[in-house]
């Protein structure tokens, strides 16, 4: 790891004073007498003394509800501790409460690829909300009973999210790129009473019909009593002749018409009451259905989107993402903040690099959210986002969804905005946030995250359970959060929970990614857990490979994995590339690729193979499957190939001739 000599960016002196985290710091200040005045000293205090922190975000969030008299109820096993278990709250009443402040004023921009764009004001959206919970409730749908949703990035998708949760139904949702197979694998063992869907959609300039995928979908879901169809790529006629030829079907129009008008009724319901459900990858078998709490999820985004990232009534937020991604979620809490959420849905490159920031021009986006990826394929397309887009307004870029290398970090400041503040931020569906990320109060550093988020005990162990600083280890948490997982669903005894996050080290959570802790404080992720390389015996991550790859022009794509030797007592390091049209993986380019791996990672990190591939296979939500990769070069089955966003791209990776060992 090499160290930068000085930050690409440093807090103005204002943060310290006006920012909401600096306002949150004078209120502990003065209410519990202590003398917090930097971050370090205010997340020390928040995973110390957590009553007195977890109390004071509910109250600088004027949460609606009722908080209780306790704010946590411990428990010696980690994952049965509970916050504010006497508490009664209303999580879409609480995303909803800026209707009454400012009616009119725009809470939703929903843009779509081909141009269309509807705004949607505070009163319309809790007026939309309030007709949709009315009509869930005729239908049938009871506290605790699942919707679901096949649907675009839209407004569409948050009223009915957010209808569920002003109910207590439970919302889940997948993007309608999405194979039948896939969608049943997660649906199929929720057993949804209400489905929700598009027509259609468009992705990269073409249409995309759902009917035919949605009939074969609703055959292995003998629960659904509704479907329910609304028009997006097509026409509300469109949409009746979809909806007409399902089981059960209607349109959005049909379900809401009669509750047209309906009062806003937010059921009072227990802070540890479901709201959503989201779904683990599923590479290696059927996703595990992630079950998240009203009250803890509201308190985890306060604490990301109004201390740490500073959203307030004049931010302007955009996260790149679909129904699919967890991100997706956590934009929707954005609201709460009262901030305006820009939605997209498409392809973020069409028909360009620049659609996106040409959307941040065009609608002000104050914080642009991205994937590390993203930004990596912007860079590789030779696009300056700078010279060609006014992006004034942009106050802060986010990026998640894999680590973002040096060299992403370099060209947001050297190509995007000099003076932006980049929160590189890393959590997981599990949590639905983050365990480390940005902050207001500390400089960013050359391809460091910023530090831990506040109420996370974050912290990284080696082999035997210790804490260690400038090595690499597991990126644990050691002390209990609000937005645990109640559990996963159809897993009665925790089985499953427990074995995903608490078998590695006893009582504390292993989230399994593969960190550092820097001499800044910062954090480094360096890859998952389970996709380290062993060369030798010794763990490396595949992200500090990556992170040279990314510096080559040549290089598009890439995927490092580990082969086993054919005695099975060590590995070697494999790497395959997707090579930039026209070029040709030669013996001089794979000497360069392995020198410039040598001298920027380690000798250890340098490839004994390196193959090209017309293609990387990826999730959903845009992670490279390391562990798919390295399950077919070893003739292993890949069980859920549904999971992946590409799944053909595996048949590449099959029998390579390049992989036989002498």
């Amino acid at each position: 790891m090499t160290i930068s000599d000085a930050p690409l960016w440093t807090p103005p002196e204002e943060a310290f004073n006006t920012s909401p985290m600096a306002r949150f710091m004078h209120m502990l200040n003065t209410r519990h007498g202590v003398q917090i005045a930097d971050f370090p000293a205010l997340h020390e205090f928040s995973v110390t003394r957590l009553e007195d922190f977890w109390r004071a975000v509910w109250d600088f969030g004027e949460i609606v509800g009722r908080p209780g008299r306790r704010v946590l109820e411990p428990h010696e096993i980690f994952r049965k501790t509970r916050f504010f278990p006497d508490a009664g709250l209303n999580f879409a009443e609480n995303l909803l409460r800026r209707a009454d402040r400012a009616p009119d004023e725009p809470a939703l921009v929903a843009v779509r690829e081909w141009g269309v764009r509807k705004v949607i004001g505070w009163r319309e959206l809790r007026d939309a909300v309030a007709a949709f919970a009315a009509a869930l409730r005729a239908a049938g749908v009871r506290p605790g009973e699942r919707v679901a949703g096949v649907a675009p990035n839209s407004e569409h998708a948050i009223v009915a999210f957010l209808a569920c949760a002003s109910i207590g139904a439970i919302w889940s949702s997948a993007s309608p790129d999405f194979g039948a197979r896939a969608l049943l694998d997660r649906f199929g063992q929720l057993q949804p009473k209400l489905l929700l869907a598009a027509e259609s959609y468009r992705y990269n300039g073409k249409r995309f019909y759902l009917a035919e995928k949605l009939r074969e979908l609703l055959k292995g879901l003998p629960s659904v009593e509704r479907t329910i169809i609304f028009p997006f790529a097509g026409t509300e006629e469109e949409a009746e002749k979809a909806a007409a030829s399902l089981p059960h079907g209607m349109t959005w129009a049909q379900f809401i018409a009669p509750h047209d008008g309906a009062a806003p009724e937010h059921a009072p319901l227990p802070f540890d009451h479901p709201l959503f459900i989201l779904f683990s990858s599923g590479t290696t078998g059927k996703p595990k259905c992630i079950v998240h709490r009203a009250g803890g999820i509201l308190l985890k985004h306060i604490t990301e989107h109004v201390l740490h990232g500073g959203h307030g009534e004049d931010t302007v937020l955009f996260y790149f993402t679909t129904c699919g991604w967890m991100m997706w979620n956590w934009l929707v809490s954005g609201l709460f903040a009262g901030s305006r959420l820009v939605l997209y849905d498409g392809s973020p490159f069409h028909p360009g690099p620049e659609r996106l920031f040409q959307l941040a021009e065009e609608e002000g986006i104050t914080h642009f959210g991205v994937s590390a990826k993203y930004i990596d394929a912007v860079h590789k397309a030779g696009y300056s986002p700078r010279a060609h887009h006014d992006l004034a307004a942009m106050r802060m870029v986010y990026s998640t969804g894999s680590p973002l290398s040096p060299a992403g970090f370099d060209f947001i400041y050297q190509q995007v905005k000099p003076d932006v503040h980049l929160a590189s931020i890393s959590g997981g569906t599990d949590i639905c946030g983050c365990f480390v990320g940005g902050n207001p109060l500390q400089p960013v550093w050359r391809g460091e995250i910023q530090g831990p988020i506040l109420g996370m005990a974050v912290d990284v162990f080696d082999e035997d359970g210790q804490p260690v600083r400038g090595k690499k280890g597991e990126l644990v948490c050691t002390k209990p959060f609000p937005s645990m997982p109640l559990g996963f669903w159809n897993d009665p005894d925790d089985a499953r929970y427990r074995d995903a996050y608490f078998s590695r080290f006893p009582n504390v959570w292993t989230h399994g990614d593969y960190a550092e802790i820097t001499p800044h404080g910062g954090f480094i992720i360096h890859g998952r857990s389970d996709a380290t390389l062993n060369p030798g015996g010794v763990r490396i991550g595949t992200a500090e490979i990556y992170a040279q790859l990314e510096e080559m022009e040549e290089i598009v794509d890439a995927v490092a994995v580990g082969q086993k030797t054919p005695d099975g007592a060590d590995e070697r390091v494999v790497l395959f590339v997707v090579l930039k049209k026209g070029v040709e993986l030669n013996d001089e380019l794979k000497d360069r690729i392995r020198r410039r791996i040598r001298a920027g990672a380690s000798p250890r990190h340098v490839p004994a193979v390196i193959a090209a591939a017309p293609d990387i296979p990826r999730t959903r939500s845009g992670k490279v499957s390391e562990i798919a990769v390295r399950k077919t070069i070893h003739g292993e089955e890949v069980k859920n190939t549904g999971a992946l966003a590409n799944p053909e791209s595996l048949a590449y990776f099959r029998n390579r001739s390049e992989l036989a060992f002498d």
